[in-house]
């Protein structure tokens, strides 16, 4: 039975299952934004991300402590994590390291992830990375909210658009059969432009990776103003998925927005971890965090 905590302020309503710290509804007037699971598609919402983002290659790096052997996203989102704070609209949660863990990544710390409501309409997610070992850490880590799309009944998936701060050229390298970023096949999705188009066939290729995004914000919205937005600075990318259509060809209902430091292993790195590109590293006892917003319009 999953381990559901709840807050509230005024308008907005979010929920936390303990199976990973991750965020399992959030709603604004009892409309419901968050995707919920559904397994035809993809039996997440919106997973943690550490120490990795994305695919090492073949599931392996090695590191100053030895072997690293990982899937997708890596082990946050895998553990039920322990509530240590529930304040009627802020949510914490802690996971240790443990020997299970240092079997995959060979390292200890502490990871907290805090869920705090701010104002009427926005979520705050906070990430608290601590150092308890006596190395220096490395990782990376992420988020993964995904969104209904479209938020509202009499709205279709193809009405909804990404929009930006100001006008940009957005491009993104191209993804392997595995999951790795190949920089030398570079897709452009928008040319100094402001507002790019929601389709299934953007998609068809995979996911897709923003860097460089105008002032660390994006926006997802439909015809009538409902969507959300997610800002966040300190984050380097910005991953943008859609799943494959159901078996039985039904489309996809839901857009993930992903704010990321770092990236799946490159086709142009080799297998080691601390050689990747956006790797944030801490000191021993060292505790270093990153936040960022969902606000629902």
């Amino acid at each position: 039975m999953a381990n559901i905590a709840t807050i509230s302020k005024g308008r907005l309503e979010a929920s936390v299952d303990a199976h990973g710290a991750q965020l399992r509804s959030l709603r604004l007037d009892g409309v419901e934004y968050l995707w919920q699971a559904d397994e035809r598609w993809w039996p997440r919402s919106a997973p943690v991300l550490f120490p990795i983002v994305g695919c090492l290659r073949d599931g392996f790096a090695t590191c100053a402590q030895g072997e690293c052997h990982m899937g997708r996203h890596g082990v946050a989102r895998n553990y039920d994590h322990e509530l240590l704070e529930n304040g009627g609209d802020v949510l914490r949660w802690r996971l240790d390291s443990t020997p299970e863990t240092r079997e995959n990544y060979p390292y200890d710390w502490r990871f907290e992830m805090t869920y705090a409501l701010e104002g009427d309409a926005t979520l705050a997610q906070t990430y608290a990375v601590t150092n308890t070992g006596g190395v220096d850490l490395p990782f990376f880590l992420g988020g993964h909210p995904a969104f209904n799309v479209p938020v509202v009944a009499g709205e279709r998936f193809e009405d909804y658009s990404l929009w930006f701060s100001r006008p940009w050229t957005a491009t993104t390298a191209a993804l392997t059969a595995d999951g790795l970023q190949d920089y030398a096949s570079m897709r452009t999705l928008l040319e100094d432009g402001q507002r790019l188009p929601l389709t299934h066939e953007l998609f068809a290729p995979g996911s897709f990776v923003l860097e460089g995004v105008p002032d660390s914000t994006v926006s997802m919205v439909g015809p009538t103003g409902h969507g959300v937005r997610v800002d966040f600075e300190g984050f380097d990318h910005i991953g943008v998925w859609s799943a494959p259509a159901a078996a039985d060809g039904t489309p996809t209902p839901f857009v993930a927005l992903e704010p990321w430091c770092g990236t799946a292993t490159r086709t142009d790195e080799d297998d080691v971890l601390e050689h990747k590109q956006n790797l944030i590293v801490a000191a021993p006892g060292q505790t270093v965090t990153r936040t960022f917003k969902i606000t629902l319009l």
